[in-house]
Parts: structure tokens; C-alpha cells; sequence
């Protein structure tokens, strides 16, 4: 999508995984930039999960790693993710808040609560504990996906736990259509691409700390039927 002399940013696509992991090695945003570029010092500033598409940005100059690396940690960009969901109110959560920014309607709403990754299993969960997780969802109109009737929402996350937006919009009674570990982890064959997880990592805006020169990218990988609304 991009390229100067610090930073190389993509469109990742579903499937690929951002590092080197168990089976994915050189099937990896990582390695597949190093092999294009001859460059084993591109490193990823921020990580997408393999499921998920979407705008991802990585480092070439080692000079400038640091900072760039900083920026994410700090969560200074603004991140804005769209996805596919079912159409259908959103039910009560069994841990943290949901908190309407409109009183007469659904949606938007500010989900809060506390996310738990344990290492080496699969799935993140939420706990009665202080909130450490925070998400602004949007809904849209109504969708297509493979039949039915969806609908489109956006994700605005202020926080960047593991598996946030899928564990929140499955608390909400919402999963996000094509996951395969919320609600429940269902075995899939690895080789299988048919079925991609329906969320898109779409925009991400920054202020570039070297430079200082506003930075916007913006995913064009479709959702669903090509995500178009139903007519």
C-alpha cells in the first residue's frame, strides 16, 4: 500500500499470519516481505491475528524501529476495524458494561470489561475484574453473507487486547460470522480458505514520528458477498 524509506505498509489478507508461527513460516506477512525486499531487518511495528485482514505496518530502517514500535504500544493510532455480524439486539453481557451512547437507540454503544489470554489456549476471556478492554461499536445497514440476512458494523477499539473485538462482540450475543473459536472453537481444516473470518482491520491513522506528517491507510479487502447492503 505504501513504502518509504522507514516504514512498508500492506493490506495483509485472511489466512496470513503476521510472524513466523508452528506451520506458517515463510507463509507470513514477515518472511514474505524479508524474501520480496532481501531485507531480514524488516520487523512488524503491530501484529494482526491470522484471521483477521487488514492494514498492518512494518519497520525497514532499524534506526527508527524504536519509535515506531513505541507509537503502537502507546495505542496513538487510531485503529477502525468493520466486520459481519448477525442482525439481532445485543444481549447482556455476563461480565463488564455496555453503556448506550443514545438512550433511544441500540446502537452505538461502549463495551467494557476485563480480558484474560492464558498461554496456549485458544480462546481469551472476560473476568469480574477491573476493566481493561474498551470498544466503540457502530452498526450499519444490513448485509448479505452466504445467504443470509448480516449486518455491518464498525469497531472502534481504545484498548488492544488479545482477541478484543471477537470476545466482545460474542459477549454481546454478536459473533462475528466465519469465527471459528467464538462462541465455541470448531475444528477446520487448515488448508480450507473458503470461510474467512468476516473482519477487516479497514483504517489506521497516525502522526508519523519521524517525519510528522499525517499518515492514513485504508484497507480494501471486501467483507462477505463483496459487503455490499442488501437492496
Amino acid at each position: 500500500m505504501y513504502e518509504d524509506d522507514n516504514i512498508i505498509v500492506v493490506d495483509k489478507p485472511h489466512f496470513l499470519p503476521t510472524m513466523p508461527r508452528g506451520m506458517w513460516y515463510r507463509s507470513s506477512a514477515l518472511m514474505r516481505l524479508r524474501e520480496r525486499y532481501d531485507d531480514e531487518r524488516i520487523v512488524p511495528a503491530h501484529r494482526l491475528d491470522r484471521q483477521t485482514a487488514g492494514v498492518l505496518v512494518f519497520v525497514r530502517n532499524p534506526d527508527v524501529r524504536g519509535a515506531y514500535q513505541t507509537m503502537f504500544q502507546r495505542r496513538e493510532p487510531v485503529k477502525t476495524y468493520e466486520c459481519i455480524a448477525p442482525l439481532r439486539p445485543a444481549k447482556r453481557p455476563k461480565y463488564g458494561t455496555v453503556r448506550r451512547l443514545d438512550p433511544v437507540r441500540p446502537f452505538p454503544l461502549v463495551r467494557a470489561s476485563h480480558i484474560e489470554k492464558r498461554r496456549g489456549v485458544l480462546q481469551a476471556y472476560e473476568i469480574p475484574e477491573t476493566v481493561n478492554a474498551r470498544t466503540l461499536i457502530e452498526r450499519g445497514g444490513p448485509v448479505e453473507y452466504e445467504g443470509a440476512r448480516w449486518a455491518s458494523y464498525t469497531l472502534h477499539p481504545h484498548t488492544g487486547k488479545t482477541h478484543q473485538l471477537r470476545v466482545h462482540m460474542n459477549a454481546l450475543g454478536l459473533p462475528i460470522a466465519g469465527d471459528d473459536w467464538y462462541p465455541v472453537v470448531r475444528p477446520y481444516d487448515y488448508a480450507d480458505f473458503s470461510h474467512p473470518l468476516q473482519l477487516v482491520a479497514r483504517s489506521l491513522a497516525f502522526t508519523d514520528p519521524i517525519s510528522g506528517e499525517a499518515r492514513r491507510f485504508e484497507s480494501t479487502i471486501p467483507l462477505g458477498n463483496d459487503g455490499s447492503p442488501l437492496q
